[in-house]
């Protein structure tokens, strides 16, 4: 073989294999980048489901205490009725 052919084959070898580095280099970071992101979501998901979990519960207490106000107008209505009536 030529060597300046050599030199050229050694060449593209050396550019393909930086280029192939490279590659390598921005998938592990593209790859790193992914699992950081992918634990900062599992952690916001983590948060919603127990501000989810809280809010629903202070809306059942929310509930029960409006059943108990209804209970206690619909009393002070009717002895009002009464009073009417009476």
């Amino acid at each position: 073989m030529v060597p300046e052919r050599k030199l050229d084959l050694l060449d593209n070898d050396s550019d393909s294999l930086s280029s192939l580095e490279d590659q390598i280099v921005k998938t592990v970071q593209l790859v790193a980048r992914l699992r950081q992101e992918k634990e900062a979501a599992l952690k916001d998901a983590a948060a919603a489901r127990s501000e989810a979990a809280r809010m629903s519960e202070e809306l059942e207490g929310i509930r029960t205490e409006r059943k108990q106000v209804r209970k206690r107008i619909e009393k002070l209505l009717g002895q009002i009725d009464q009073l009417s009536a009476g």
